[in-house]
């Protein structure tokens, strides 16, 4: 049988990036939070941690942290039937993957209202669209928003839509860069903006034009910040179009290239047994997202 008390601090020490914060989140001390991991470890007869900063689930490991979330969900669904089980009425709260650019734009008005009705806490844990499927493969969150369309085992994808990204700089920026108009020579030799080494947007607008290789650009991992450093001046870059339409409509940003668009399809990833809680979410998800983001091409 499975020790849930174990579980849980493999799922704490994960979860909250160390051993020290997840003593904190258990009120217990570090070094019982250790014993019950080296103890889990006894159990299973192999490593369950890779002891690095942060700590790293095995192999093993994720396969235990993707059982307890999950047993977490399906028991909230015990306490709804029976409420004598429900030790306090502790607000559930998920760990969700979600990339920077749905979480400037569409998914708080969406999720909102859906949290407040079910006494839902989430942790959202940021990352680039094109890489947030290896939380849930590492067991560390629930469900994720990204641009990867095929699932992890036992988890579900669905298309939400498309997110639509437009090649955008300050009108002084595009005066001093391409004062004889906007081409792909030009663009070449402009400095881009780009969120981190995982976003691939720039390259594959410049790709689009003809121009391979490496260009100058900033790294801005912050969408908030990518607009303020294009409307500043410091370059051009892909950005939502839901996230800027004050600015286009006011001129403080201007489309390189009229209507040349990329669209990111996103979708939702989540555990195929995950409780009647993540499967309410992924419906009001689902329904949501589509009056926001646009129709994949």
């Amino acid at each position: 049988m499975l020790d849930y008390k174990l579980l849980a601090a493999l799922a704490a020490v994960v979860e909250q990036a160390g051993f020290e914060r997840a003593a904190q989140v258990l009120g217990l001390s570090q070094s019982a939070v250790s014993q019950r991991i080296k103890l889990l470890e006894a159990r299973v007869g192999q490593p369950v941690l890779v002891r690095a900063v942060p700590p790293a689930p095995t192999d093993i490991g994720r396969r235990l942290l993707n059982h307890v979330q999950q047993v977490r969900l399906l028991e909230r669904d015990i306490q709804a039937q029976v409420p004598a089980l429900d030790e306090g009425g502790v607000p559930e709260r998920l760990r969700i993957a979600l990339n920077a650019d749905s979480l400037a734009t569409w998914w708080a008005a969406a999720v909102g209202p859906f949290c407040s009705e079910q006494r839902l806490l989430l942790d959202l844990v940021v990352e680039d669209q094109e890489v947030g499927l290896k939380r849930m493969r590492a067991g560390e969150v629930a469900a994720c928003v990204c641009a990867s369309e095929r699932p992890v085992a036992g988890a579900r994808a669905i298309l939400l839509g498309a997110m639509r990204y437009r090649a955008l700089a300050s009108p002084a920026f595009i005066a001093r860069h391409f004062p004889d108009g906007v081409s792909s020579q030009a663009l070449a030799h402009a400095p881009a903006i780009v969120f981190g080494p995982d976003d691939l947007l720039q390259h594959r607008y410049l790709s689009g034009l003809g121009v391979e290789g490496g260009f100058a650009h900033h790294l801005c991992p912050s969408s908030e910040g990518f607009i303020r450093l294009a409307l500043a001046g410091f370059g051009w870059g892909l950005i939502p179009e839901l996230q800027v339409q004050a600015e286009l409509a006011r001129g403080e940003l201007i489309e390189l290239i009229a209507d040349q668009t990329i669209d990111v399809p996103l979708y939702w990833h989540h555990w195929r047994n995950g409780g009647e809680l993540l499967n309410a979410l992924t419906q009001h998800v689902q329904r949501h997202a589509a009056t926001r983001l646009v129709a994949p091409s």
